[in-house]
């Protein structure tokens, strides 16, 4: 997070709202209602897996074309290796085949190819996600122990353009939101 997020967000007396819900039907028309009026920085929080929510939230998910990046690179550092080493550094000339015989190149192209897909999967999807992250600050919310049960919670962060303390809280509570919660700033 650069500087000038860090300022607007100690600038604002709190880090968001946080709007509980009772099933995950109301919160998936919730977050499509927010991004409808113009919200881009949300959260959901549910206690079980819900494919549409991200679609509802907006995030395009890059991971594939990373993981696609990452194996391409290893194939070619693969390939790239065996080649320096067979046809410039080292060169043999075994039974009279060509210095760059590729077949013979394959399988470590191939394993380099896979091992940096892996990596590059492991690694951005860390990355992507935010993580570690031991702390977040809707975890100062006490009703916020019951995502991991049965509620369903939606966040607007005040980092939000659209943010506004009372239009957002009001915005919140015309939902059927059972309770909106203000997170408090760390």
């Amino acid at each position: 997070m650069g500087l000038v997020a860090r300022k607007a967000r100690r600038a604002t007396p709190c880090f968001g709202y946080l709007a509980e819900f009772a099933d995950g039907a109301s919160l998936l028309g919730a977050c499509r209602r927010a991004r409808a009026a113009g919200y881009t920085r949300l959260e959901a929080y549910t206690p079980l897996p819900m494919h549409e929510l991200s679609d509802a939230l907006g995030y395009k998910n890059r991971l594939p074309l990373l993981v696609l990046l990452g194996g391409a690179a290893g194939a070619v550092l693969g390939f790239g290796m065996q080649y320096y080493s067979s046809v410039v550094s080292y060169p043999l000339n075994v039974g009279g085949r060509p210095l760059n015989s590729w077949p013979a190149f394959v399988v470590v192209t191939f394993e380099l190819a896979i091992l940096c897909a892996s990596l590059t999967a492991v690694l951005g999807m860390l990355a992507l996600n935010g993580l570690p992250r031991p702390h977040h600050p809707v975890f100062a919310v006490p009703a916020f122990e019951l995502a991991s049960r049965n509620r369903f919670f939606l966040l607007i962060m005040a980092l939000d353009p659209r943010f506004d303390a009372e239009g957002t809280r009001a915005f919140l509570s015309g939902m059927d939101s059972l309770a909106v919660l203000e997170v408090p700033n760390p």
